[in-house]
């Protein structure tokens, strides 16, 4: 039986290729029907997210591996889990901190494409000038070194990071975790809510 990161990296990616070719099935999970997956995540992995909270998976970020399946647990594992309310998003910083961490290693380089992608989302979800103009570096540069005939999927990586990166820009921070987070909305960030497609 796979280990704990394996198992986390088998579940996340299915059959995610090398060569940056995405199973469909995992991008629907992503993009599409992550809802559905709630309760299997919880179930298989709620405990394992428990025990990443309180640092006892720490010695993960050993390798680039085991950094990335700990950085989906902390990032990706939590918005499943707490969807729609504050633990949501209350891992963000030590996942963020995973990625920065990495990043200056070269721990990315070592991925497959799609493995590369999630492990920078963390800098995707920060409301942080900086960490959003580094997040938007790193998947135009991923975008630019997949071949060909993946090169759609992670320009919409990409575009995805611009559109956040838009946002921290123009309110410093995500307006659709106001509610989420007890924090009162700006009458812009209200009427920018009302639009379709405004939150993520």
């Amino acid at each position: 039986m796979p280990g704990e990161i394996e198992q986390v990296l088998e579940f996340w990616f299915g059959k995610c290729g090398a060569d940056g070719a995405i199973d469909p099935s995992r991008r629907k999970m992503w993009f599409r029907e992550g809802r559905k997956h709630d309760a299997e995540i919880r179930r298989r992995f709620g405990a394992l997210h428990e025990r990443a909270c309180r640092g006892e998976l720490d010695d993960w970020a050993a390798t680039a591996r085991g950094r990335l399946a700990l950085i989906l647990v902390l990032d990706q594992f939590s918005r499943h889990l707490y969807r729609g309310n504050a633990r949501a998003c209350a891992q963000d910083a030590p996942a963020q901190r995973l990625a920065l961490g990495g990043l200056e290693q070269g721990a990315d380089r070592e991925l497959a494409p799609a493995e590369r992608a999630f492990f920078y989302l963390p800098l995707e979800h920060a409301e942080d000038r900086e960490l959003q103009e580094r997040s938007v570096r790193c998947f135009a540069s991923l975008a630019d070194g997949v071949p060909a005939a993946s090169r759609k999927d992670y320009k919409s990586f990409l575009d995805y990071a611009r559109r956040h990166r838009e946002i921290i820009e123009r309110f410093g921070r995500f307006p659709h975790r106001n509610v989420a987070l007890g924090r009162a909305s700006t009458p812009e960030e209200r009427e920018f809510l009302e639009r379709r497609g405004s939150s993520f």
